[in-house]
């Protein structure tokens, strides 16, 4: 199943003492999705916030929150992210958890779930999880940092995800993070992919509606 191509800008690249405002300028731009990037130090070399975070832009934002969870534990703190207020949480396939059980966790608590790969991962390692999710997130930079550059060699992964959707006649959505610009997002959208986590790209962006409106057109 294709889906229709959608923009999820990353409030990691926004303003980071106004974060409500950076969700209010990704709604007003035309955007339907926030990601919201939780790291712990440990899994990735950064650190971010909190569900209190994210409760705390709930209230006003009727965005959808896309939380992934960048977390060595995130078994342990699913339950807090959905009562913040996430719609979909997504967890890492390198994480030390068992992703069956932490998936079906999510679904239990009322958010969609998704599982996420590393860039040097490789896509057979999400194979069994793909009749269980409802989102398949391809990193294309390692996690950890905003504004790396991106990884050529992901659209074959992506497209080997998207063969596997359409052999099977799945529906998850395909997501792809890192890099994601007007030349390299076209170039996911062409593999498979139908959900665009862009930062940099989006926040700097001189026309913050003109290229959600290019996004929304792949």
């Amino acid at each position: 199943m294709k889906h229709a191509s959608l923009l999820a800008p990353s409030i990691l690249a926004g303003d980071h003492a106004r974060l409500a405002d950076s969700a209010r300028i990704a709604a007003e731009h035309g955007a339907r999705w926030l990601h919201l990037d939780i790291m712990d130090g440990h899994f990735v070399p950064n650190l971010t916030f909190g569900p209190q975070t994210v409760a705390a832009l709930r209230p006003d934002s009727k965005l959808f929150f896309d939380t992934h969870l960048m977390l060595s534990r995130p078994q342990d703190y699913i339950e807090p992210f959905a009562k913040a207020g996430s719609d979909l949480i997504s967890i890492h396939i390198e994480a030390d958890c068992d992703q069956r059980a932490t998936l079906a966790r999510i679904r239990e608590l009322g958010p969609q779930n998704g599982i996420v790969l590393n860039p040097g991962t490789p896509a057979a390692a999400i194979e069994p999880f793909l009749d269980q999710v409802d989102l398949v997130l391809v990193m294309t930079v390692q996690p950890g940092f905003g504004g790396q550059a991106f990884n050529t060699q992901m659209p074959a992964k992506i497209a080997q995800i998207a063969k596997w959707r359409e052999e099977r006649g799945l529906a998850f959505r395909l997501e792809v993070d890192g890099g994601v610009d007007l030349k390299t997002g076209p170039l996911c959208r062409n593999a498979g992919a139908d959900t665009f986590v862009a930062g940099t790209a989006f926040f700097k962006a001189p026309d913050r509606s003109a290229f959600a409106a290019q996004v929304a057109a792949w």
